[in-house]
């Protein structure tokens, strides 16, 4: 199963699950990777950001991978991340990956490239490493300080048909995606468009155009039934629903510690055994745990799909 541009729907990004000694556990692996088809998941991505993918060595990126790669046996395409700072673990990530039937990989680029020129070069030459894999650009400002405007995005999808997806993750990006399908009406080569940023903008994302999202949300299960609310133009439906769970979801966007809230959600869910994150890594505080879990709690009483 190869990634093409009628990817749509909700690709759940998966955190690596490790044990409290900090040891990959595989075992969660598979029971997540169930846990996310049974919630409606369309695809799966691998190794993001919120995937730690910085703290795992060559051998464990790859292993990881193939381990869920096989759970899913083919019934949803699984993207594997492969941002590297240089291209050679990029190429052998990528190769691994795709040799063990991944459906795609994606690339964010380089942290602080400066000017268009720089970020084009990079991405046409990373582009090139990962062979004939379809790509996912991540356009992340936030955290590669790298800006990319839709009209780089629309000349690097005519450029390379092997480009099929933007994860949209610009904030604020509601108007580039509005750009970019604009300009995909006038003629520019269409991509697939997957929100981001924990989808604090989900409902927009959708009524701008999106064909969906990708993140690692804790309640997946509410992406799934958002989207389809809007689709069957139940638009107030989808944001009262949308509504409830903002307080989780705007928990999990701390920078440095939403990483920790949402692995202890997905422990709480029986969905991971631990919560641990490898180190370097922040720990939850009482205070924060006690937050979490009264936020936990409200949600459950007020929405049945989060089950504790």
């Amino acid at each position: 199963m190869m990634l093409d541009t009628s990817a749509a729907g909700v690709f759940v990004i998966a955190p690596t699950p490790f044990a409290d000694d900090g040891a990959l556990d595989l075992d969660s692996a598979a029971r997540m990777t169930e846990a996310f088809l049974e919630a409606g998941a369309t695809g799966l991505t691998l190794l993001g950001i919120m995937g730690e993918a910085p703290k795992l060595d060559a051998e464990e990126s790859l292993r990881f991978a193939q381990h869920v790669i096989t759970r899913v046996g083919g019934r949803v395409p699984v993207i594997v991340g492969v941002s590297a700072p240089g291209f050679a673990a990029m190429r052998s990530l990528a190769r691994g990956a795709m040799d063990a039937g991944a459906a795609g990989v994606m690339i964010a680029p380089a942290a602080g490239l400066r000017g268009d020129d720089a970020v084009m070069a990079y991405l046409r030459q990373a582009s090139q490493v990962v062979g004939d894999a379809p790509w996912v650009l991540q356009d992340y400002p936030q955290l590669t300080s790298v800006a990319i405007s839709a009209g780089m995005v629309t000349t690097l999808a005519n450029e390379d048909a092997r480009l099929v997806m933007l994860k949209a993750e610009d904030h604020p990006g509601l108007d580039k995606l509005s750009a970019i399908r604009a300009a995909e009406a006038k003629g520019a080569r269409r991509l697939a468009i997957l929100g981001g940023n924990g989808g604090i903008f989900l409902p927009q994302e959708i009524e701008r155009g999106a064909d969906g999202i990708m993140t690692g949300y804790a309640v997946p299960e509410m992406l799934v039934r958002v989207r389809e609310l809007i689709l069957q133009g139940e638009r107030e439906a989808a944001h009262d629903l949308f509504d409830l769970h903002l307080p989780l979801i705007r928990y999990e966007l701390q920078p440095g510690l939403g990483l920790a809230v949402r692995k202890h959600a997905l422990m709480r869910r029986g969905i991971i055994a631990s919560a641990a994150l490898r180190n370097p890594g922040p720990k939850l505080t009482p205070a924060t745990l006690a937050e979490v879990e009264f936020i936990l709690a409200r949600l459950a009483r007020r929405d049945p799909t989060l089950r504790l």
